[in-house]
């Protein structure tokens, strides 16, 4: 064999492992994006849950504490922003309003003890408890996809394969600032 065949093959032997290489990295992207895809879908449908109980909740103590109209407003303000947001930055942001408006209707319940002790106020609030429970999780699951998926998009040499196929950092579902503290209710 000539010297310029066995380079020509070395060269060929190395597009075929250049181009299964490239085939391999974007499998493993439309992989992990599929996946960050998913768990957002899976963060929506615990908010739908929640949106779906909100309605109720309210309902249930629009009678006992009448004169609470702009927190039932709020809520129900919030409830109908999410459900018309449309991407997934508008639907974290409505999201967090509607954290927020929840957060203010559920400190208001406190003032109303005979509510409290309604089967269907225990009821509903049994049901938001865990609603809020899957959602929290559902958004661990959500932040720990995206990593994963920002990890391999960062990391040499795959971060050459993602800026060919036009994959780029997914945005975390952040809380904002001051969610730490207790919303204040004045009366």
């Amino acid at each position: 064999m000539t010297s310029e065949k066995r380079i020509l093959f070395v060269i060929l032997g190395l597009l075929v492992i250049a181009g299964l290489w490239a085939w391999s990295g974007y499998n493993r992207f439309v992989t992990s994006n599929e996946n960050v895809v998913g768990k957002w879908a899976q963060v929506e449908t615990q908010y739908q849950r929640r949106a779906d109980l909100i309605p109720n909740l309210v309902n249930t103590v629009k009678g006992a504490a009448e004169f609470e109209q702009g927190t039932f407003i709020g809520v129900t303000e919030a409830r109908t922003k999410w459900l018309g947001a449309g991407g997934r930055g508008e639907q974290i942001e409505a999201a967090k309003g509607m954290d927020s408006a929840l957060a203010r209707l559920l400190v208001t319940f406190e003032s109303y003890p005979e509510l409290k002790a309604t089967q269907a106020y225990q009821d509903l609030m049994a049901q938001l408890e865990g609603t809020e429970n899957r959602v929290a999780v559902a958004r661990k699951d959500f932040n720990e996809a995206v990593q994963s998926f920002n990890v391999m998009v960062k990391r040499f040499p795959s971060n050459m394969l993602a800026g060919m196929f036009g994959f780029g950092p997914q945005d975390f579902f952040e809380a904002d600032e001051g969610s730490e503290n207790a919303p204040t209710v004045e009366f």
